[in-house]
């Protein structure tokens, strides 16, 4: 049987001195309240209550168990309603996980919002272009771009991502513009370093995805950074079409290849537990799928 249990009922009946009024009032029979107190005496092997047709009195004993265990329930109860709370009402600290290219989006204004609605909410945000561990980090919700590999995760389709491969004018002028993906194996290509393997463009060829393997002039693990090195004109860079739109509107950086680019890469979020997530958890991830128009949870196809 639960210990606190038997210790609320020992209070409730040593504060009102009798057994059948603290059965009345926790719920449970008469006889319910009088095996909790005996279980407790058999367990510390002593009395801790002298009974009577007309009264219930505490031993030395009982006093003593009354004394240290009354402080110990009322943190107990306490801790218990602040945690129906946290599950119930969005409070508490919630930390999140996101890339550099998030700055550069809505995300930034969305937290905001989601700030304001919930004042008891504190975001603690991690920057960063490397793949968190949410367990060993204690992130609970990561947002990343294109496929999402552990099985171990819960994730949300959240924004459908268009991918942009380009260069500068002088760039193409220079190497030539390509007709065909395989053309790309011979130009300098400024790669991601986030992950081993062989640098890649994600194209898509014939509805299917065409991982084309490439020298990689340049590694970063910063999108920002690859944009700033393809406008000195040192190679092409396969981004987010958002990050480098102010660049191809104006002419600075010149997309090609367009209809190889995927269609399927997806802005995710990520976290551990499919149940008893906390209030806050459950609200941001309501809210980034309301504006950012996601789908249905479920994992990358």
């Amino acid at each position: 049987m639960d210990g606190l249990n038997l210790l609320k009922t020992f209070l409730e009946v040593a504060n009102v001195g009798s057994f059948s009024r603290a059965a009345s009032k926790l719920g449970i029979s008469k006889a319910s309240a009088s095996k909790h107190v005996a279980t407790l005496e058999a367990r510390f092997n002593v009395r801790l209550m002298n009974r009577s047709t007309r009264s219930v009195t505490l031993t030395d004993a009982g006093r003593l168990l009354q004394l240290r265990s009354a402080p110990l329930m009322e943190m107990v109860e306490s801790t218990q309603s602040e945690l129906q709370a946290h599950g119930s009402h969005p409070s508490g600290r919630l930390r999140v996980a996101g890339l550099h290219g998030l700055v550069q989006t809505d995300f930034p204004s969305l937290l905001s919002e989601f700030l304001t609605l919930y004042p008891d909410v504190h975001i603690d945000l991690q920057i960063g272009n490397r793949v968190v561990d949410l367990v060993e980090e204690g992130v609970d919700i990561a947002l990343r771009f294109g496929r999402i590999g552990d099985e171990n995760l819960i994730v949300r389709r959240l924004q459908r991502v268009e991918l942009t491969l380009c260069a500068t004018p002088s760039y193409w002028a220079r190497r030539g513009i390509p007709q065909t993906p395989d053309d790309m194996l011979w130009h300098d290509v400024l790669t991601y370093s986030l992950s081993a393997g062989t640098p890649h463009i994600p194209f898509e060829v014939d509805g299917a995805p065409y991982n084309l393997p490439i020298y990689g002039r340049m590694d970063a693990n910063d999108s920002s950074t690859l944009v700033a090195a393809a406008l000195a004109g040192i190679g092409a860079v396969c981004v987010p079409a958002l990050l480098a739109q102010p660049y191809t509107e104006r002419g600075g950086l010149v997309p090609v290849l367009k209809e190889f680019m995927p269609r399927d890469i997806w802005l995710y979020a990520a976290y551990t537990q499919r149940r008893h997530n906390s209030a806050a958890l459950r609200a941001l991830l309501k809210l980034l799928e309301t504006r950012m128009g996601g789908s249905a949870p479920g994992h990358p196809t």
